[in-house]
């Protein structure tokens, strides 16, 4: 049976998402991490299980890139990497110790192999305090071409997300109230375009940027 439930709970949120053939790295990532705060929030193994294993499939190259701050940082702020699918796990089977089924379908996930890992996207890490905003130097994307970016944060953080192109204009955002957000959009044509990070929530936090 819960083989069955966890199964279901992977199938559900794949239902409401791009096909696995046609999701990228960053919208995995994105998807799991749903997955994960909602488990938390739920305090469901399960939907963990299924985040780790989403997780799993992704590996990211990691670059440095230096923000513009419109504020400094505090000093007990740390960078903060993307949460890796083991310590979903870890937190999966600590939510129920005894649970010998549960336990067991972790040890399958820690067991599978890297078939189908998605590639070709890059990460870099840093920090943001509360009401404080990011700016990127403009990165440079294919024309025609899905681009995307994703970051991630803890704790308390809201992280927003906007792409503007050279001339300032808004080309995509993610505004909803979470410590994830993720933009895609397709430039017409080889083309430059800024990132922007703003924290609008009640802590500060570390956070991954994720780019293609």
């Amino acid at each position: 049976m819960i083989r069955f439930l966890a199964s279901s709970a992977l199938a559900l949120a794949l239902s409401t998402a791009p096909a696995l053939a046609e999701r990228t790295a960053a919208q995995t990532l994105s998807l799991s991490a749903e997955l994960y705060l909602e488990g938390m929030e739920r305090q469901d193994p399960l939907l963990l299980l299924a985040a780790a294993k989403l997780r799993k499939s992704v590996t990211l190259s990691k670059v440095e890139r230096t923000p513009e701050r419109d504020m400094d940082l505090p000093d007990d702020v740390e960078e903060m990497e993307p949460i890796g699918w083991d310590d979903i796990l870890d937190t999966a089977v600590a939510m129920a110790p005894e649970d010998e089924v549960l336990a067991g379908l972790v040890e399958d996930v820690r067991a599978e192999s890297a078939r189908g890992v998605k590639t070709g996207q890059v990460y870099s890490i840093t920090s943001i305090r509360h009401g404080g905003t990011d700016t990127y130097p403009a990165l440079t994307y294919r024309g025609g071409e899905y681009a995307d970016v994703y970051v991630e944060g803890s704790g308390e953080a809201d992280l927003n997300l906007f792409v503007h192109d050279a001339q300032g204009r808004l080309v995509c955002s993610d505004t909803a109230i979470s410590a994830i957000a993720h933009c895609g959009w397709t430039p017409s044509e080889d083309a430059g375009f800024v990132i922007v990070v703003r924290n609008k929530g009640r802590g500060s936090s570390g956070y991954s940027l994720i780019t293609n």
